[in-house]
């Protein structure tokens, strides 16, 4: 009982100095940088369209807004006047569920281990300094452990409504359905060390997914009703594959795009996004017999490859190792990638500033900083999926892994 009221007490105190931090000037020095917020999840830019839409104005008849209409004129007007109150309770919902699928899927409850969850999501930095920077990605994040929280318990209605608004909001979590599906029809255990494929009842399978297209549709006609056509579906979705902003991102589309002959652009585009589905289908066959696992390793994928992406997208990835922490000591490359990490948030506020603020560089500088940035998400994405498959094999020479 007394390690248990330790926890609950670390866990407030955390909460705390979190929600110190909105009174201090930081959120107003943040609130804009490239790094923290983009084109699609600006606060900055969330105020300019409710207030456009507020006095009679089309928001998406210009190239500032290019969030989606559902959530911008209903759920993020309430986000808008309530200013940097919404990011504490939903960040803590988010911990929360962290440690509720923990519980799940170890079958066990740890004081310590849970500890660790919550310290490590409410204090990472790639997750805490875009909350202060209000940024949306922040809601993004939370509706995603939401959906697996929700998937891990066998409910796949308030699953798949939720992955379907955040599919709404971000298009590239759309990815996640079949592992999310393979969740709802298996079990949230841990089954890394016994890789044994589950038997998938396909029609159970097109009914969820056919729910979750009606949600999808259902929740596009409500956005279109609301803004009074479907242009938005122009300026927000196809923002994401067609990449009309090029303002410098964390990213690895805004630098090669930049530089792109307008000839070539369209193929290119075509390259870059479909990149991103060639990895859905290997990564949810072969990892079916622990689809939560699944789910973690595609969130890397997309949250490295995206073409709008916030250090809240890896910051998500590497804070969820807590959760999986029989891959650690499976791991071969540790070390290097944290040093990988640091190198790189080390780098792209240097290297931003020296280009924006003071002149003395250029894009080249702040690109080669996201080189770094991506290869660092790369390898962790790389050693985690290995870690996962490493467990299945024996530790004595001449075992091997079994899989049926």
């Amino acid at each position: 009982m007394s390690s248990i009221l330790t926890g609950g007490r670390l866990g407030v105190l955390i909460f705390a100095l979190r929600s110190a931090l909105f009174f201090t000037p930081l959120p107003a020095l943040l609130r804009d940088d490239a790094q923290l917020s983009s084109t699609l999840t600006s606060y900055t830019r969330l105020k300019e369209g409710v207030y456009l839409f507020r006095n009679g104005f089309d928001p998406y008849a210009g190239g500032v807004f290019r969030q989606v209409g559902l959530l911008v004129y209903h759920a993020l007007m309430f986000i808008a006047q309530c200013s940097a109150n919404y990011v504490v309770p939903v960040d803590g919902l988010a911990a929360w569920c962290l440690v509720q699928i923990w519980r799940i899927r170890s079958n066990t409850r740890n004081v310590a281990q849970e500890g660790l969850i919550v310290t490590v999501y409410l204090l990472h930095p790639y997750l805490l300094l875009p909350t202060l920077a209000l940024s949306t990605s922040t809601l993004d994040n939370a509706l995603l452990i939401l959906g697996l929280y929700f998937a891990a318990y066998g409910k796949p209605s308030p699953a798949l409504l939720i992955l379907a608004i955040l599919a709404c909001m971000s298009p590239p979590f759309a990815l996640l359905l079949p592992p999310i599906i393979l969740l709802l029809m298996g079990s949230p255990v841990s089954s890394l060390a016994r890789p044994i494929s589950p038997q998938i009842d396909y029609r159970r399978m097109y009914r969820l997914t056919a729910e979750f297209l009606l949600y999808f549709s259902v929740l596009t006609l409500i956005s279109s009703f609301v803004a009074g056509g479907w242009s938005w579906t122009y300026k927000t979705w196809g923002a994401v594959i067609l990449l009309p902003d090029l303002t410098p991102n964390p990213g690895l589309w805004w630098y090669f795009f930049t530089e792109m002959f307008d000839d070539f652009r369209p193929f290119f585009l075509m390259v870059f996004s479909v990149h991103l589905l060639i990895y859905v289908a290997p990564i949810s066959i072969k990892l079916r017999h622990d689809p939560l696992f699944a789910s973690f390793i595609l969130q890397g994928i997309i949250s490295t490859f995206k073409s709008y992406p916030t250090l809240a997208d890896p910051g998500l990835f590497t804070a969820m190792f807590a959760i999986f922490p029989e891959i650690v000591l499976h791991l071969r490359h540790p070390l290097p990638t944290v040093m990988l990490h640091v190198h790189a948030a080390l780098l792209l506020p240097l290297f931003h500033y020296l280009w924006i603020v003071q002149g003395t560089g250029n894009a080249n500088f702040f690109y080669a900083s996201t080189l770094v940035f991506g290869l660092a998400n790369a390898a962790a994405i790389v050693d985690a999926l290995r870690a996962g498959l490493r467990i299945g094999f024996g530790e004595k020479p001449g075992h091997e892994l079994i899989q049926r």
